[in-house]
C-alpha cells in the first residue's frame, strides 16, 4: 500500500545575514520571517509527511500561538512528524524550492544530506530542485520564498 502527501510553505523574506533552507544556513542577505526558524523547505516536506499518513499539518502540531514553538528549530517538527508516521517507511520526497536569490545549485548537496539525515533515511531518497521567479511576483521580487514537497510512503509489512 502506497501514500502520497503534498506539502507547501511560503515566508516573507526580510533583511537578515543567512537564509535558514533544509537545515543548512545559506549566507544571504535575507531570512524567512516566521515563528519558528522560518525554514520553508522543512516545513513542505513536515506537512508532505503529515498529509500522507493523514495526520493533519504542521500548524495544528505547532502551532505559531504555542511559545515553545518560537524560535524552534525546524529539524525538530520534521523529526517529530516522522515519529507519528509509524507503520510507514518513507520511499522518497521530491522537492522543489521557489526563491530568486540566494542560488541553490552550492547548497543543493548539502541540504539534500541534511534532510536525509534528519528523517534517517538514504541521500537518494531525496530529490531537490530549485525554481527563480523569473523577476515576477513576490519570489521574484524576492519578497518572499516558497518550498513544495511531494512524499511518498510505503506501508511497512
Amino acid at each position: 500500500m502506497l501514500r502520497i502527501g503534498l506539502g507547501h510553505d511560503t515566508h516573507r523574506l526580510i533583511d537578515g545575514d543567512a537564509l535558514r533552507l533544509g537545515g543548512v544556513s545559506i549566507p544571504h542577505t535575507k531570512r524567512c520571517l516566521g515563528h519558528s526558524d522560518a525554514d520553508v523547505l522543512l516545513h513542505a516536506i513536515t506537512d508532505a509527511l503529515l498529509g500522507a499518513a493523514s495526520l493533519g499539518d504542521i500548524g495544528e502540531l505547532f502551532p505559531d500561538t504555542d511559545p515553545a514553538n518560537r524560535g524552534r528549530d525546524s529539524a525538530e517538527f520534521l523529526r517529530l512528524a516522522k515519529q507519528r508516521i509509524t507503520g510507514w517507511k518513507i520511499v522518497n520526497l521530491d522537492c522543489i524550492v521557489f526563491a530568486e536569490q540566494p542560488k541553490i545549485l552550492p547548497y543543493k548537496e548539502a541540504i539534500r544530506r541534511r534532510i536525509a539525515e534528519i528523517l534517517d533515511i538514504d541521500v537518494a531518497q531525496v530529490g531537490l530542485k530549485a525554481k527563480t521567479g523569473e523577476s515576477v511576483g513576490p519570489i521574484g521580487r524576492q519578497e518572499a520564498i516558497a518550498a513544495e514537497c511531494v512524499v511518498l510512503l510505503e506501508k511497512n509489512i
